[in-house]
């Protein structure tokens, strides 16, 4: 039962944390690859150590001094070395580093050295070779991640280790220069050595135990999510819930691995796992709910909309022209409504309500700004009777005014457009309403 496990910035933060951490995998003898972040914060007005380095990268190319800035990092990172009592230096690296930032190296070299510096470090306590991951997580010329190349050479790497530290984050282009991930970083390369060595689990450590059914900023002490669906997390991480990238979900779910969200510091929590397919349904019906706020609906009417051929293509297409994702398209008879985030819109919408006139002629057109947009997911909806009316009456109960419904066609969430103002109330109302106190 192979693992894989990747420790976020928090995790391996000061030596205390890389204890943690060693402890975590010396603790399973199948906890064999481990994928390793940049230093996070140690407290609340640190400085992320990749944070440190991108001022470097700035204060460089404004033709500044970097030595002060630069110096913190290496203090960061010997303190580390110091308080581990490892017999390591990092001197050259450091050397190394510093001539490429002052001689304009890419910004994308200079923000991966966090996680190089610090799995050079991680792998030397564990006692594990360290595998960089420029040798085996690969881009495309145009920056897109080549998963097919990197599978099977990271893999044939991999293979000829039995244990092994891989920093996260980063690759290489076709030329050999380095490339990050845009986004979800080292959450992705974790998900990638996974699917690369098989695992049998992808274990993500970071400083929370799992997922939670709400917002803990709105809802107080909200349940944990012991069990999710990829498809229920994609749902919920589109709606900005998630601590887990969903960009990083693919990898795994392609290959059919769980991932298991878990806690540093906090190890005796299970945390949550996050599976291709689920047999069990939540005794609170839903898996979770979670929203966002700054849309707007564009709302076009039209009387016999319905009978003429491309309307709907149309309006899309208006939409499409400036290069707008649409987010919903909750539709009548002879009403069409597009959700659009509203800061994609706010300089052209006036030119967007002229091109769609002109496009399709409608009988009126309305756009009906400060939405908040309420996703109510979970798997047990689709066998449950009566999940829409207890949302329904819940807002209702709680003088929240529905101004847009939409469900999708698998029943797995149902998504609901109110005022802004009533975000925050409507949110304790829906869980309060499926989580009894």
């Amino acid at each position: 039962m192979l693992k894989v496990l990747k420790f976020g910035g928090s995790s391996l933060a000061d030596a205390n944390q890389f204890k943690k951490v060693a402890e975590i995998v010396k603790a399973e003898e199948n906890r064999r690859y481990v994928v390793a972040s940049a230093p996070g914060k140690r407290f609340s007005s640190d400085i992320k150590v990749t944070d440190m380095l991108l001022q470097c990268f700035r204060l460089s190319s404004e033709k500044k001094s970097i030595d002060e800035m630069f110096d913190k990092i290496v203090q960061r990172y010997n303190q580390i070395i110091s308080d581990l009592e490892l017999d390591m230096s990092l001197d050259d690296e450091f050397e190394k580093i510093k001539f490429a930032i002052l001689n304009h190296v890419g910004s994308d070299y200079v923000a991966s050295r966090g996680e190089y510096l610090n799995s050079k470090i991680l792998a030397e306590y564990l006692g594990f070779p360290f595998i960089d991951a420029a040798d085996g997580v690969f881009f495309f010329e145009d920056g897109k991640f080549d998963s097919e190349k990197t599978n099977k050479v990271l893999g044939d790497i991999l293979s000829l280790h039995e244990y092994a530290v891989i920093p996260g984050f980063y690759g290489s282009m076709p030329n050999g220069t380095i490339k990050t991930f845009s986004r979800g970083g080292s959450d992705i390369t974790g998900s990638v050595v996974a699917r690369a060595v098989n695992a049998a689990i992808y274990e993500n450590w970071t400083d929370v135990s799992g997922m939670l059914m709400a917002d803990p900023k709105i809802v107080e002490n909200p349940k944990p999510i012991d069990e999710i669906t990829y498809t229920e997390l994609r749902e919920l991480s589109y709606m900005g819930a998630s601590v887990f990238h969903e960009d990083a979900i693919y990898p795994a779910r392609k290959a059919g691995i769980p991932i298991n969200i878990r806690n540093t510091n906090r190890p005796e929590d299970k945390g949550t796992m996050i599976v291709s397919k689920s047999s069990s349904v939540n005794d609170t019906v839903i898996t979770g709910v979670a929203g966002r706020k700054g849309f707007t609906a564009i709302f076009v009417e039209k009387d016999m909309m319905n009978s003429e051929v491309g309307f709907g293509r149309k309006v899309l297409e208006v939409i499409e022209n400036h290069g707008i994702c649409f987010e919903h398209l909750p539709s009548g008879i002879d009403t069409m409504s597009v959700v659009v985030s509203s800061k994609d819109i706010r300089e052209i919408k006036g030119n967007i309500t002229a091109e769609l006139v002109k496009a399709v002629d409608p009988d009126s057109i309305t756009l009906f700004e400060n939405l908040a947009l309420i996703a109510v997911v979970g798997r047990g909806m689709i066998r449950t009777e009566g999940t829409a009316m207890r949302v329904f009456t819940a807002l209702a109960n709680a003088h929240v005014n529905i101004r847009m419904i939409d469900q999708g066609s698998s029943e797995l969430n149902i998504i609901i457009g109110i005022d802004e103002e009533n975000y925050e109330k409507a949110l304790k109302a829906i869980y309060s309403e499926f989580v009894k106190a």
